[in-house]
């Protein structure tokens, strides 16, 4: 809604003057104005909903809202079942306590609220809560602000969402770039330290800075989807966004809610989806934020045992409680509606899952059967996964699930999660162990190649390369890889020729997909003077050709969560480290045969099966000088000799480069 806009609200506030007695954390009885409320702003259906914890809209509700009418003053609510006073401070009455305090709804749903006529859009804000329990005070921000002051300071903003959108064309045919059939190659991003201003004391760039860089970039290098890791508002920079404390608000530091809107914006009118990394797993200690809200552990368990997160120091929401389930569902149901976002990545989803995650015996609580899994998370986790796909069907959901819990990915009506597709951790550790060996090692650890397929269609599996590997000295990508420099591009070019290759969408965190010689600094710019390197520049461009065959081929995306579209060629060759296999499209026609040579050998007039005769052209080959690459192959492609191999009638003659992954496709017949 537009601030200066007319609505539909009926009611007209009238101020009173009414004597309240020491509700000013212990100040003397002061004559204050206060506003009255609305009765049909918070329904009785609302305050139902909100309290059965199905209400997916409370932004629409609570936080600070416009005034009816388009008159002045801002409408203020919040959730504080437990507090004796509530008071609204902010820049426009001097931060006084006891200026504006909020009356408490009569319908016992906790809700206080209130109109002040002295604050306007973009007014600084805060609660002054005072429980009833035990007299704790605190100044607390707003839990539905839309917009924060930047860090350090904590106060929200009063604010709207009002916004012109241009991306009309990429969300009436969304419903095709984000189905479980369409290409989805993700490129992960941390937005404060893609690229920065070195000149400028090494600032950020600000979302409208970073929308045509990252849009142009990406476009060129051939991604489908960005992934944005958690742009809510969050006190500690350090954190990445995973210590989440304004879930309703992206971080100021990079500007404001409009900026973040053209930023979507952006990539969605250069046809790439957008991806927010969401945390409803847990949340930072920092007093203006939700801890201890009301002067109660509202929004998390009071147990310990079951309300503090011992790895990561933080507090777990209280999933049994109804009213913080429709907090956080909201919050989803928030960014996809008003930031057109494409897919929700919900972090640490395994935590959420296990009583017992990171605990030792005695320090956790089994649920009522007796069992380590949390009822009251699981139940959440379907409801939320249920309503997004009610309300918004043409966006995902992806679970960063580490363990083998069943059907993450299967819809609740099947007894599963209901999450559109899950991170593939297992493939990722085994992918990863294996290309660190010295080839000579590879061969007796070849079942961590093919492990993977025993299992990949058991979810719908996203293979991630993501920020939590190159952190915490693990090390770049680049860095993980044996070998001397050659060896260290080759196998880097025929790790992401294997992934790319592999059912499975794709995800690649930000610098892997140039080389990035260090492991990822959130303090400093990626290394994008590496690019002068051809070697760097060489795996660039590899990348982006991967991305523009797998987004061109059916065969290597529609079939990626069936089991038809995938078939082994030769899987037991470890004594040579070399594997192929087939990728097959819904069409007959939509056939790619993949082979990877994972030793420094080339492999003359090696024999592979194949399902047809005719010409199979060689669309994609890692060792090409244009990658960096030392120009073995099959000058083009290879004409299939009716000698059978494999299990096969048909079979090629190959040339398998060193340290490389070819990709061939049959021609057309009569080409």
């Amino acid at each position: 809604m537009r601030w200066n806009e007319a609505s539909n609200w009926h009611q007209c506030f009238r101020a009173v003057i009414k004597r309240v007695g020491d509700n000013n954390h212990g100040k003397p009885g002061r004559t204050k104005k206060v506003m009255d409320c609305p009765t049909d702003l918070i329904t009785e259906h609302d305050v139902y909903l909100f309290r059965e914890g199905t209400h997916t809209r409370l932004y629409e509700k609570l936080g600070s809202r416009a005034r009816p009418g388009g008159g002045a003053g801002v409408r203020f609510a919040v959730w504080a079942p437990n507090a004796r006073s509530v008071s609204v401070i902010g820049d426009f009455n001097g931060w006084d306590r006891a200026a504006h305090p909020l009356a408490q709804r009569p319908d016992s749903s906790g809700i206080w609220e209130g109109v002040v006529a002295e604050a306007a859009r973009g007014a600084l804000y805060k609660y002054h809560i005072v429980s009833r329990v035990n007299g704790h005070a605190a100044d607390k921000s707003d839990p539905f602000a839309f917009r924060t002051e930047p860090a350090p300071r904590t106060a929200s903003v009063a604010w709207d969402h009002d916004y012109e959108w241009r991306d009309a064309e990429w969300m009436s045919r969304r419903i095709h770039a984000n189905s479980l059939e369409a290409p989805w190659a993700i490129y992960e991003v941390h937005l404060g330290s893609w690229c920065r201003v070195p000149e400028e004391g090494n600032r950020f760039l600000s979302y409208r800075e970073i929308a045509p860089r990252l849009a142009e970039y990406v476009s060129r290098t051939g991604f489908t989807h960005v992934e944005l890791l958690p742009v809510m508002e969050h006190p500690f920079y350090g954190s990445w966004g995973y210590q989440v404390t304004g879930y309703f608000a992206p971080s100021a530091r990079y500007g404001t809610p409009q900026d973040l809107m053209f930023l979507v914006d952006c990539l969605h009118r250069h046809g790439i989806g957008v991806i927010l990394d969401w945390v409803p797993s847990h949340f930072p200690d920092d007093e203006h934020g939700l801890v201890y809200f009301d002067g109660t552990h509202l929004y998390e368990h009071a147990d310990p045992r079951q309300g503090f997160h011992p790895e990561w120091t933080s507090y777990i929401f209280n999933y049994g409680r109804h009213e913080v389930r429709a907090f956080l569902a909201s919050s989803a149901h928030f960014w996809l509606e008003k930031y057109h976002v494409d897919a929700l990545r919900v972090d640490a989803v395994a935590s959420m899952l296990y009583l017992d995650y990171a605990r030792r015996d005695g320090e956790w609580i089994p649920n009522r059967y007796g069992g380590r899994e949390n009822l009251e998370a699981i139940d959440f986790l379907r409801q939320l996964n249920e309503s997004v796909y009610r309300d918004f069907p043409h966006v995902q959901t992806i679970a960063e699930e580490s363990t083998a819990w069943p059907q993450v990915s299967r819809p609740v009506y099947l007894g599963g999660l209901g999450f559109g597709m899950k991170w593939n951790m297992g493939w990722m550790h085994d992918t990863l162990d294996y290309l660190s060996l010295d080839p000579i090692h590879r061969k007796y650890h070849h079942d961590r190649l093919t492990f993977s397929i025993w299992y990949a269609f058991y979810e719908n599996f996203v293979l991630p390369l993501s920020h939590d590997e190159v952190v915490h000295g693990k090390g770049s990508l680049f860095g993980k890889m044996p070998g001397d420099d050659w060896q260290k591009y080759a196998n880097l070019r025929l790790l992401f020729g294997y992934m790319w290759g592999h059912p499975g969408k794709k995800l690649l965190f930000m610098g892997g997909e140039f080389a990035q010689w260090r492991e990822w600094a959130h303090e400093e710019s990626l290394e994008w003077h590496a690019l002068q390197h051809p070697e760097h520049e060489g795996v660039r461009k590899w990348v982006g050709d991967l991305n523009r065959l797998y987004r061109r081929e059916p065969a290597l995306h529609e079939r990626d969560f069936s089991a038809v579209g995938f078939e082994w060629v030769n899987c037991h060759d470890w004594e040579q480290s070399v594997i192929a296999f087939l990728r097959r499209g819904r069409s007959p026609d939509d056939v790619l045969l993949v082979v990877c040579n994972f030793t420094p050998v080339v492999r003359a007039n090696y024999r592979v099966g194949v399902p047809r005769g005719g010409t199979w052209r060689e669309l994609l080959n890692g060792d090409a000088h244009h990658y960096g690459g030392r120009g073995h192959g099959n000058l083009g492609g290879v004409e299939a000799a009716p000698l059978p191999c494999d299990g096969r009638q048909h079979s090629l003659v190959l040339t398998l480069p060193p340290l490389a992954a070819l990709f061939l496709k049959p021609a057309p017949a009569g080409s």
